[in-house]
């Protein structure tokens, strides 16, 4: 079991001054004055499982080892990061590749691709669902206050949104401390980065909550789920999938989180008012 500090510092978050992960474009504002502004580099990074290629995902280029151990894992085709006995990346190739000790089952879920609503390229496989059958998460709480002062203090942080736009936050969080800030173009990229980050460090997902600024849909709720994690808040909007597959997994799940309101449309019982509103 890992321990992480939980002080105000964040154990990872967004370095907006990288200058790998944006360029500067020159355009014409509103004004019909020549002017230039930051835009996210975007750029293919090619996932495999030992030998065989999974897929190809539309990213940043950070963190590649996270995204790559993540997706893996979101997809159940690695149980653990004990088998994990090689991740190499190419930055020339854009490639990662993951190397396990025992025979994978990758072959059968790659017979069951779904396409899903996620940015870039969001797919997730056929026997996903089936995985969260006899899910059972923890009934860890949430004081109210928790989530007025996370909010405040992600949307203060230094990130790539600020700066450039068109780009998705993920936030793993213990109570009210922000622990391992990711971004990527696409929402699911940035969970699955969170996710490879705690398969690698052995976190555990019970007393966790992840903030997404991103909509709540099905895929992220089953990511969240999957991941152990039972409470998702966002300060975006729902899909009714995904509340109803909150519900059926007894996640909760806020959304449109704004100063001092939201809406819980799932596991109301975990909130504990301890703030007048």
């Amino acid at each position: 079991m890992a321990t992480t500090s939980r002080n105000e510092k964040y154990i990872i978050s967004p370095n907006p001054t990288t200058t790998n992960l944006k360029r500067i474009v020159r355009g014409v504002d509103h004004r019909g004055e020549n002017n230039e502004i930051a835009v996210i580099e975007e750029r293919p990074l090619t996932i495999f499982l030992n030998r065989q290629e999974i897929v190809t995902a539309m990213t940043i280029g950070d963190y590649p080892e996270y995204l790559a151990l993540g997706f893996l894992s979101n997809q159940h085709m690695l149980e653990s990061y004990r088998d994990v006995c090689g991740v190499d990346y190419d930055d020339e190739l854009e490639i990662v590749v993951v190397r396990t000790i025992s025979q994978t089952t990758y072959e059968e879920k790659l017979k069951k691709k779904i396409k899903t609503s996620g940015c870039a390229v969001g797919t997730v496989f056929g026997d996903i669902m089936e995985g969260l059958e006899n899910l059972t998460l923890s009934h860890s709480p949430l004081h109210i206050s928790w989530l007025y002062e996370l909010s405040v203090k992600i949307n203060k942080t230094p990130s790539l949104y600020l700066e450039a736009g068109a780009i998705h936050g993920t936030v793993l969080c213990y109570q009210n401390h922000p622990l391992v800030y990711m971004e990527d173009v696409g929402r699911h990229n940035a969970v699955d980065k969170v996710a490879g980050w705690m398969l690698k460090h052995n976190e555990t997902p019970e007393d966790k909550l992840l903030y997404t600024t991103g909509r709540l849909t099905s895929e992220m709720v089953i990511k969240t789920a999957t991941m152990g994690i039972p409470i998702l808040i966002s300060r975006s909007g729902f899909t009714a999938w995904g509340v109803e597959i909150a519900k059926q997994v007894g996640m909760t799940l806020i959304g449109r989180l704004r100063g001092k309101r939201f809406f819980c449309l799932s596991g109301e019982k975990r909130l504990i008012r301890d703030i007048k509103t």
